[in-house]
C-alpha cells in the first residue's frame, strides 16, 4: 500500500510539473505569436509535448489560457505575503512605505518576461472584462489588508476612487514592467525611481494623517 501511495504522489508531480510546463510554454508562445495568433500547436512544440497530450490537461485554447492569468496572478499576488510591512512606518514616511511595497512586486514582473508580455496582452484582450467579473481574487487578501490600513491611516485616501486608484498603480506598474522586459526602458534604478515617482505623484497628496 506505502509503495502504491508513493508511485500515485510521484505520478501527482509529474502532472503538475507537466501542467506547469505547458503554462510555461504557452506565455511564452503568447509573447511571440500575440494572444489572439497563438494556436495550441504553437504551445506544444514548445512545451515538447504532442498536442493530444496538452488536451489531457486543458479542454482548449480559452481554459489554458485562463488557467495562465490566475496562475500568474496569484504569483504576483504572494510578492506581498512576504514583503515586511510596518504600520507604524506609515505615518513617518509614508511614501518610503508605499514604495517598500511597490519595488518587489515591480521587480517581480521585471525579472518575468514572459509572464509580464502575457500578463498585460490578457488584461488588454477583449474578454477580460467579461472574465473579471467572474474570478476569485482572495489569493490577494494580504494586500488588501495593506489597502485598508493605509486607508485607516489617512482617511483622505477615501476622497477618490478605490478601485480607479489600486488598478490605476497595479496595470501602470505592470506596463512599465513590460517596456522592461521589451527594451524600451532600461532595467536599472533610475527607472524604477522614476516610474515609482510617476505614480506615487497622484498618491501622495492623499498621504496625510
Amino acid at each position: 500500500m506505502q509503495v502504491l501511495n508513493r508511485i500515485w504522489q510521484e505520478e501527482v508531480v509529474i502532472l503538475d510539473d507537466t501542467k506547469t510546463r505547458i503554462m510555461s510554454a504557452a506565455m511564452k508562445a503568447v509573447r511571440q505569436y500575440g494572444l489572439e495568433g497563438v494556436r495550441i500547436q504553437n504551445v506544444s512544440e514548445l512545451a515538447g509535448i504532442s498536442p493530444g497530450a496538452l488536451y489531457r490537461y486543458f479542454d482548449g485554447k480559452e481554459q489554458l489560457i485562463i488557467e495562465c492569468f490566475t496562475y500568474v496572478d496569484r504569483q504576483a499576488a504572494a510578492i506581498f505575503e512576504h514583503v515586511k510591512f510596518n504600520p507604524i512606518a506609515m505615518f513617518t514616511d509614508p511614501m518610503g512605505s508605499v514604495k517598500g511595497l511597490w519595488l518587489p512586486y515591480f521587480r517581480f514582473w521585471t525579472s518575468h518576461p514572459d509572464e509580464t508580455v502575457f500578463y498585460h496582452r490578457f488584461r488588454d484582450s477583449a474578454f477580460f472584462p467579461q472574465y473579471d467579473k467572474q474570478r476569485e481574487v482572495d489569493y490577494f487578501t494580504t494586500f488588501l489588508g495593506m489597502v485598508r490600513a493605509f486607508k485607516k491611516a489617512f482617511p483622505s485616501l477615501d476622497v477618490i476612487n478605490q478601485d480607479l486608484l489600486w488598478l490605476h498603480v497595479l496595470t501602470s506598474t505592470v506596463m512599465y514592467a513590460k517596456y522592461v522586459v521589451e527594451g524600451t526602458l532600461p532595467n536599472s534604478q533610475e527607472t524604477e525611481d522614476t516610474v515609482f515617482q510617476l505614480l506615487a505623484t497622484g498618491l501622495s497628496g492623499y498621504l496625510k494623517p
